[in-house]
């Protein structure tokens, strides 16, 4: 039996820990515990774990849960028996800002990790002997793991899950956890950063709906700045201001996720969709494409696309 133990500590974030404990659970071969040094406050309710810091001894996995403040100090007690867990071989794998605790204790120096987005920064300014990358949804560097926030905590636990028993075992576990996509390790980076919010009232609301309407059309900076009734100049510095792009690379970015939605839900032909999103060539579409998301559309739509939908058309 495979034993998952799973670290709580005070302010310890509630969805972080009930991922693991959930996921591992349901899914045979794990057997679950929750390790801490006494009852927990998480803020909203107090929780007594069933082990002591000794539970996390003779573990295979342990998994650390991010905390609501990354900034508390780490206590030593929990920083030596996560070292004397990692020399014995245990693999330690950190959810969201639980990769702080994990940092603290050194096992992460010289190596790849990534943590939430928000507190990316953060984390490399505290941690300069770590590679921060907060594009990421988790890095499996062997023994050590980290995941972004939220749901990249499922995306981290299934990884695991198809390491330990292949993805048939991973497959039963997604569809237990009800995840709307299958999303292979490798290929968990493909993510595109969101469009930044439009700023309630902004003039450029209107603007940004119509080119999301037209990505399929050769618009032009001035066809743009036409519609939104102001220079090109103008337009420009707007886009600078609220959005923190220009508008041309924001019509690239909304016709790529339109290419991804495309690439998902349909099976077009790549050449097709790359026309249905307003690019002129092929290559043009796979260029910026790969430039963006970080790999072809052939390999998203691989990695991404619902196994429901039917089989590319030649």
């Amino acid at each position: 039996m495979h034993v998952v133990a799973i670290l709580a500590l005070d302010k310890v974030i509630p969805f972080d820990l009930a991922t693991p404990i959930e996921v591992f659970s349901r899914t045979p071969g794990y057997e679950v515990r929750v390790c801490g040094t006494s009852t927990v406050d998480t803020g909203t309710f107090k929780l007594q774990p069933a082990w002591g810091l000794d539970g996390l001894a003779d573990a295979d996995t342990i998994m650390i849960p991010g905390c609501a403040d990354a900034r508390a100090p780490v206590p030593a007690d929990v920083i030596e028996a996560l070292r004397s867990a990692a020399a014995a071989g245990t693999r330690i794998a950190s959810i969201c800002a639980g990769a702080f605790v994990l940092a603290a204790t050194g096992l992460l120096d010289g190596k790849r990790a990534t943590t939430h987005w928000v507190a990316a920064k953060a984390f490399a300014e505290r941690f300069p002997a770590v590679v921060v990358d907060p594009d990421v949804l988790y890095v499996d560097n062997g023994q050590f793991l980290t995941s972004a926030g939220a749901a990249a905590g499922l995306d981290l636990c299934l990884h695991l899950i198809r390491r330990d028993h292949g993805s048939a075992a991973a497959a039963d576990a997604a569809r237990l956890s009800v995840m709307p996509l299958e999303r292979e390790g490798g290929q968990a980076q493909f993510i595109v950063h969101p469009h930044p919010p439009t700023p309630q009232g902004s003039e450029l609301e209107p603007v940004l709906r119509w080119m999301e309407d037209n990505v399929d059309r050769d618009l032009s900076l001035e066809d743009i700045a036409g519609h939104a009734g102001m220079s090109a100049r103008t337009l420009n510095r707007r886009f600078r201001e609220q959005m923190g792009t220009s508008p041309l690379q924001w019509l690239h970015l909304a016709r790529v996720r339109r290419a991804q939605h495309l690439l998902e839900s349909t099976s077009d032909p790549v050449e097709l969709i790359g026309a249905q999103v307003g690019f002129g060539s092929p290559t043009a579409f796979r260029e910026r494409f790969k430039r963006v998301v970080g790999t072809t559309p052939a390999a998203y739509r691989g990695a991404f696309r619902s196994s429901t939908q039917p089989a590319d058309r030649v």
